[in-house]
């Protein structure tokens, strides 16, 4: 029997991440968080086969944990941006180019002036060129009540590997066509955390953290029952998470995707450079995202102008 595509790519990666160093999967952090009916995720050495390469190249150490916790009195909602001084500035300016484009604007308002949420902002040396979101907690009520987006120092570096990321990497060959020094790269990975953000906040917490609690157990078990991915073990996994790790990661990482093209969208309203980035991300997500060709579909035909950029 045929495996299907994202099943097929699934043992693949299973396969090359043990080629990889071990210290990718590192957690960043040794302490362990204890709570009642909760355990913490990290992306240690459990989620080596959980979390693709390529994913796990770009999110660096971020802290998957999920939990519901109640809110504090003394917790407030809004912004908080906890950024070193001495990259003040940097993060200025890419805030400030987030912020050039209608969709950043309206995106950091609704977190801005949320009372019910608390975003936190922070930027951290251990992954200096890539991003990540988590932190995530819910009150019992399963209203999202705090998050953290945590920024590399060097954001504005660094181009992510096309197949999960191929409207990030599409700035890759346009450096000469636009100005800003690296900060439009730094600010499409912004809005890619934001899209995180955004997409996490409006689905159920309850199959966040069941999934987040499932792969790393569907990873152990394929790895011991020779990549097997027929196992009824392996398929009630599936049926309890929406899907395969891959699957899923497919679907979390292809949304802040998403998000990053509406930003590229509104800030560059020259054809000719949103056209050619259009066209580069068009080429991507043939190649290794064509089942979600839709969502990328939608965004091309929302463009100002007539011209879709080859989109169809």
């Amino acid at each position: 029997m045929r495996l299907s595509r994202s099943a097929s790519l699934f043992v693949l990666l299973v396969s090359l991440s043990c080629l990889l160093p071990s210290g990718l999967f590192a957690a960043r952090e040794s302490s362990e968080r204890r709570h009642t009916g909760h355990q913490s995720l990290k992306l240690d050495e459990s989620w080596m086969g959980a979390l693709p390469s390529s994913v796990a190249a770009y999110h660096g150490g971020v802290d998957m944990d999920a939990r519901p916790v109640k809110r504090l009195r003394s917790e407030e909602g809004g912004i908080k941006e906890d950024i070193p001084q001495k990259y003040k500035a940097r993060y200025q300016q890419w805030k400030t180019e987030f912020l050039s484009t209608e969709l950043g604007r309206s995106q950091w308002a609704t977190f801005e002036n949320n009372a019910q949420v608390s975003l936190t902002i922070k930027m951290t040396r251990e992954n200096p060129k890539g991003a990540g979101t988590g932190q995530y907690k819910w009150d019992d009520s399963g209203q999202l009540v705090a998050a953290t987006i945590t920024l590399g120092s060097s954001l504005h570096e660094g181009y992510p590997n096309p197949i999960y990321y191929p409207v990030m990497n599409s700035l890759a060959t346009q450096e000469s066509s636009y100005s800003g020094d690296g900060h439009v790269l730094a600010a499409a990975k912004i809005a890619h955390e934001f899209g995180h953000l955004t997409r996490t906040s409006g689905m159920d917490h309850a199959l966040y953290e069941r999934q987040n609690q499932l792969m790393p157990v569907y990873n152990k078990i394929l790895l011991s029952n020779g990549r097997n991915v027929r196992d009824p073990k392996l398929l009630a996994l599936v049926e309890q998470m929406g899907g395969t790790p891959v699957e899923i990661w497919e679907d979390r990482e292809y949304w802040g995707e998403t998000n990053a093209m509406l930003f590229l969208r509104d800030r560059f309203a020259e054809e000719n450079i949103r056209c050619a980035l259009f066209g580069r991300i068009k080429l991507s997500v043939n190649l290794y995202a064509k089942n979600y060709t839709e969502r990328f579909l939608k965004i091309a035909q929302s463009s100002p102008s007539l011209n879709r950029c080859g989109w169809q």
